[in-house]
């Protein structure tokens, strides 16, 4: 097994005072003291008692703290997707939250109601069937950033080289990274991989789609709309299409996410509530859009920035707020394109999506 592989297959033995958690191909034994949530690493030598419970899992997600104290959360369950260069990617299906604290016994009765509802909505978020994670390659880079990436990245282990917009259980795995449990620690990407077998003219290869949802002013529709003034937009996703064959891979790269200017959504009783630009001073919003359109040539290079909102009524104004920004900006290698999706595509014309695409 490489040095900067995850351990897959392990078991938690439990005892009264501590956790030993053990690797079945591995010589490190990571014991946390359950009372003060001490973490080592030592070298296995028989020193986990013969009168511990056993508990088999195949990932360390982290810890979480909650009203009677910190929980252990392990992957119980995954199922194969496919395979991405060989190497084999994961759907997380089930987890458990295993607690420190041996009783509930301190809780009042209202701690402990609150407690169960934590423990339940920790429990819910980690149930949507859109986690996943590998164990021998990184799935929050792209194909793109493996190859032109510099060699010292492939000393370190998966998960101090994972790229952290996209790792969701970063907080969690923040008390195993004071000491060297690098190996125990597995990233969990959300998102969404199909990955496809595919035979053209009798030629087989690999189809594989990579969504990566950020995990920076991430919410749900309506709700988290813009840009923050680090210039994060909402619901930013990286998508990679993968095809690989005999041998060879090639890699294409799209990226989307909320219009990065400051303005909201609320929800409401109609289908389609109207945005709502902020009535701030412009160069606010300039000013928070140019340091996304930073972020974004730094990592991914010159960009056609596609507007696909209406360009009339609420939706028109603030598609022209945009092209205002952009025009005023004027940041080299970006181009702006709008393209009223709706008026063009109405009635199901979707050929029509060809004059956009003719464009370039």
């Amino acid at each position: 097994m490489a040095s900067s592989e995850v351990y897959n297959d392990l078991t938690l033995h439990i005892t009264a005072e501590k956790f030993y958690i053990q690797p079945k191909n591995g010589s490190e034994l990571l014991i946390i003291d359950r009372p003060s949530q001490h973490i080592t690493i030592q070298k296995n030598q028989g020193q986990i008692p013969s009168h511990s419970t056993r508990k088999e899992f195949c990932g360390l997600l982290g810890a979480i703290n909650l009203i009677a104290g910190c929980y252990l959360v392990i992957v119980t369950q995954r199922e194969l997707v496919g395979y991405v260069a060989g190497h084999p990617i994961w759907r997380l299906v089930k987890t458990e939250l295993v607690p420190y604290v041996r009783s509930m016994l301190h809780l009042k009765p209202e701690q402990q109601r609150d407690n169960n509802i934590y423990l339940n909505m920790v429990e819910h978020v980690l149930s949507t069937p859109f986690f996943y994670f590998s164990y021998t390659y990184d799935i929050t880079h792209t194909i793109q950033r493996l190859h032109d990436i510099n060699p010292d990245f492939w000393q370190q282990s998966i998960v101090e080289r994972a790229d952290p917009r996209f790792v969701w259980n970063n907080n969690l795995l923040n008390p195993f990274r004071s000491v060297p449990a690098k190996r125990f620690c597995l990233p969990l990407l959300h998102g969404f991989i199909s990955i496809n077998q595919c035979v053209i003219n009798g030629n087989g290869f690999t189809w594989s789609i990579i969504s990566r949802r950020s995990i920076l002013r991430a919410g749900t529709r309506w709700f988290r709309r813009g840009v923050d003034r680090d210039g994060n937009v909402a619901n930013f996703v990286e998508t990679e299409q993968i095809v690989e064959f005999q041998g060879d891979r090639a890699s294409f790269v799209q990226i989307r996410g909320s219009i990065p200017l400051f303005w909201q959504q609320s929800p409401d009783l109609r289908y389609k509530p109207p945005p709502t630009l902020l009535d701030i001073d412009p160069n606010e919003h300039h000013s928070a859009c140019l340091k996304h359109l930073e972020d974004t040539a730094t990592l991914y290079g010159k960009q056609v920035l596609v507007n696909l909102v209406d360009q009339k009524g609420a939706e028109g104004r603030l598609e022209q707020a945009f092209r205002d920004a952009v025009t005023s900006i004027s940041y080299p290698g970006v181009k702006y394109e709008p393209f009223d999706f709706h008026a063009e595509c109405r009635k199901m014309r979707w050929d029509r999506l060809s004059i956009l695409i003719g464009k370039h």
